[in-house]
């Protein structure tokens, strides 16, 4: 059996890309094994089998769009088994056989999937309900970033009170030997941005102005979905 991986290291050149495209049409590869990125508007006539490793990375991914985005990639990747009147064969692995969105895809309903999700948003105070200003504090000390995030969520929760969440860290907790961490706002959409705006650089400028802080960088992300 020949076996290929499709991910950014074996793909880099535009050459080596669809090379192995070439290859797996042309079944000079029997098995693809790759990232997402081998769901991406591919369309193979011989492939009878797909499988998706550990679904529950995309389930568990904390981001409010988590489940939405597992349906969309589960159904996307689905639709690559079977061709040409063929029928294929599906494999997900997952702890979570009952999840709701791993049966909306076995079941093939969005409308299940999007009235689930859109009820959950609104009660949790998500898009497209509310808006999003996302606060990214950087620093080369962990101990110290913790410590200050606290306290400018502290700050903020003075003005916007429950409408702050978090400090916590993202996934992907360190970049180029700076730790990060993420502060939340979310504002009703009846507020005017333009305000909310002007508080939190007023909250901020304040805040970084001390001379102990003046060391973290901020980033300031307005509708970060």
């Amino acid at each position: 059996i020949n076996i290929a991986r499709m991910d950014l290291d074996s793909t880099r050149s535009k050459q080596a890309y669809m090379q192995i495209i070439s290859d797996f049409e042309d079944r000079k590869i029997d098995i693809l094994v790759g990232t997402q990125m081998v769901t991406k508007g591919l369309h193979f006539d011989n492939v009878s089998v797909v499988g998706v490793l550990n679904a529950d990375n995309m389930l568990m991914f904390p981001d409010f769009r988590s489940f939405e985005r597992s349906f969309q990639q589960l159904t996307q990747v689905s639709g690559r088994a079977g061709r040409k009147q063929k029928r294929g064969k599906v494999i997900i692995q997952t702890y979570m056989p009952y999840n709701e969105v791993i049966r909306n895809v076995i079941d093939h309903d969005y409308m299940a999937m999007y009235k689930s999700q859109i009820a959950e948003r609104k009660v949790f105070h998500y898009p497209p309900f509310y808006r999003l200003i996302k606060l990214t504090l950087r620093h080369k000390e962990e101990d110290f970033l913790q410590k200050s995030s606290f306290e400018l969520a502290k700050e903020l929760r003075l003005v916007f009170g429950e409408r702050i969440l978090g400090p916590e860290a993202p996934p992907i907790a360190r970049i180029r030997n700076y730790y990060l961490s993420n502060i939340l706002l979310k504002m009703e959409k009846d507020i005017s941005p333009v305000a909310v705006k002007e508080k939190v650089v007023e909250i901020t400028g304040k805040f970084f102005s001390q001379k102990k802080y003046s060391s973290i960088r901020l980033a300031i992300d307005v509708d970060p979905q």
